[in-house]
């Protein structure tokens, strides 16, 4: 069997058993949707702050990047290579889930933004990023000269 399956506990009681039987109780699944991780954007006077939950990723799984006011944020995760070997072939997936993920995020940001302070940081699954908001220019008055 090739495709992924999820087996539907609704026809038999034992998986094992369907398995033996052979009745082709497996549903396949269509497709896997790829979820984008949720993102929580904050304003304050002073920056913009994004919080994105990348649960069972580290730092070292995210790339973060910006160019003209385009924030990207993607993950690439491979799967593990499968093992050659006697033991390797002693095993056979029945459903593999867990083999790869990515995602892509894109985000413009506003024009009043500190492109050169932006920071990032990752603690517990969240990535937190920094947005500088780039002070308001005040305005000034103007000394008039005599000529």
């Amino acid at each position: 069997m090739n495709a992924l399956s999820l087996f539907n506990p609704a026809f038999s009681n034992d998986v094992f058993d369907a398995l033996d039987r052979g009745l082709g109780l497996f549903t396949p699944v269509s497709s896997v949707a790829q979820v984008a991780p949720k993102v929580d954007v904050k304003e304050t006077d002073e920056a913009y702050l994004m919080d994105m939950d990348l649960p069972g990723l580290s730092e070292k799984d995210v790339e973060i990047n910006l160019k003209d006011r385009v924030l990207s944020i993607t993950s690439v995760q491979e799967a593990e290579k499968e093992e050659k070997g006697k033991e390797a072939n002693e095993v056979q997936y029945l459903i593999r889930e867990r083999r790869s993920s990515c995602f892509s995020r894109r985000f413009t940001l506003p024009e009043d933004i500190d492109s050169e302070k932006v920071e990032a940081r990752f603690k517990n699954g969240v990535l937190t990023i920094t947005i500088p908001r780039k002070p308001e220019n005040q305005p000034r008055q103007i000394l008039i000269q005599s000529a």
